[in-house]
């Protein structure tokens, strides 16, 4: 709360970047400023009962019943009264919280200014554009000629955007898993599998649900959550806790199922296995000491782009505008794969930084000579299979309709170049 105390203005000012009204600012300032008067009056009632119990005492002790009588009836309702200012207390503190958990991160000065993602700028080119000497097929195409893909059957048992993947395009997706942990582990990561469902709590920590709630899938009649990423159970591991300033930086590389809901309308490139509701998702997460943190977010991307460039894919890195950018980062990158069949870049990864944003809210504090301060939390997605293979296909595929497998899988594939057609 200290900086809506001390220094609104520069969240308001945050805010104009984003393009938002000041309005959750300014009530938050007023909650704030309602509780701590509701603090102050019951403190001051608690005061006045204090003095008059020690009055009465007194009195009853010296023999003067009517001082006493009359030092009682002056304060026999003061007890409600503290109750109703606590009750009023708490009341204030849980609104206030509440809309708090809603204003966005502070962002970065770099992060370009934008109304939507049309603001975003390149940051660099990779990878040669591949040339095709045919008509390029979209991977929708390609997984069904292949018979790589079961889209209607799975839909016949758990519904649209759920899919079965089988043969070489499913022997693929496990090597980019091997391939993508190993990558990281050389590189000072450990591998981290996380639970797969989050209670409440935990997950207000990591994200406004007010917002992504929309998109999660709830467990019923129990109070959880399924993950959409293993970047919320993974940042949410030290919730509550004082983690010590020789542990940090604390580097996961994790490995999921996610689910999403992904409601609303899509485009054509979107189905398929592109945009569904399950998925892998290798992720970085890291949490680190304050000072270091912009180091990391660097190092992060760098990740991204050499373990993106070893597949030989030809993607693009681009800077997230302010009117792009979600509630949690303070500044992100996103790589986006170009998909021949689609004939444009689509996002394959996103790697932000977090800042103190997320730990603040899960009380994730490290440990100094001055008091325990707030770690900085930062994550970004090393490979979203079933994206990696979309962008894969497309760009890998040959006249024959089979795909060639990138170099660096063929040892994890059985030497095997090329994913065959699935003969059932």
């Amino acid at each position: 709360m200290d900086i809506f105390r001390n220094n609104p203005e520069m969240v308001r000012a945050d805010h104009d970047k984003r393009g938002i009204p000041h309005d959750r600012i300014d009530a938050v300032i007023q909650l704030d400023k309602e509780w701590r008067d509701a603090l102050k009056g019951m403190e001051d009632a608690r005061r006045e009962r204090n003095k008059a119990a020690k009055g009465i005492a007194e009195a009853k002790k010296s023999g003067n019943k009517e001082e006493s009588d009359r030092i009682m009836a002056e304060v026999k309702d003061l007890g409600n009264r503290i109750q109703e200012l606590d009750d009023k207390a708490n009341s204030l503190l849980a609104e206030r919280d509440s809309l708090r958990m809603r204003i966005p991160n502070l962002l970065h000065d770099a992060v370009p200014v934008g109304d939507d993602e049309g603001g975003n700028t390149q940051r660099s080119l990779h990878g040669e554009k591949p040339e095709f000497e045919f008509e390029p097929k979209t991977h929708n195409e390609l997984i069904e000629m292949n018979k790589w893909v079961e889209l209607e059957r799975a839909a016949k048992i758990a519904g649209s955007r759920f899919y079965f993947l089988k043969g070489d395009l499913a022997r693929l997706e496990m090597a980019l898993q091997t391939y993508t942990v190993d990558f990281l582990i050389e590189r000072g990561f450990t591998f981290v599998q996380p639970p797969v469902m989050m209670n409440r709590a935990a997950y207000e920590g990591v994200t406004d649900l007010s917002d992504f709630e929309t998109v999660m899938y709830g467990i019923t009649p129990d109070p959880l959550y399924m993950i959409a990423t293993s970047e919320h159970p993974l940042t949410s591991m030290y919730m509550d806790e004082v983690i010590e300033p020789s542990l940090l930086p604390i580097k996961m590389v994790g490995v999921s199922p996610c689910f999403r809901r992904e409601v609303g309308a899509h485009g054509l490139s979107d189905r398929g296995i592109w945009r569904v509701h399950q998925f892998t998702k290798i992720e970085q997460i890291v949490i680190s000491h304050p000072d270091e943190s912009w180091d990391h977010h660097e190092d992060l991307l760098k990740n991204c782009v050499d373990l993106w460039d070893s597949l030989n894919l030809h993607y693009e890195v681009v800077n997230i505008c302010t009117g792009d950018m979600g509630t949690v980062a303070a500044r992100k990158y996103d790589l986006e794969a170009w998909l021949p069949g689609a004939n444009a870049f689509k996002e394959i990864v996103s790697c932000s930084n977090c800042t103190d944003y997320q730990a603040n809210r899960l009380r994730m504090r490290y440990r100094t000579t001055d008091g325990n301060e707030a770690v900085h939390t930062l994550n970004s997605t090393a490979v979203a299979t079933s994206r990696a293979l979309v962008a894969i296909m497309e760009q890998n595929q040959i006249a024959d309709g089979r795909v060639r497998v990138p170099k660096c899988l063929v040892p994890m594939m059985g030497g095997k170049e090329y994913l065959e057609p699935c003969n059932w």
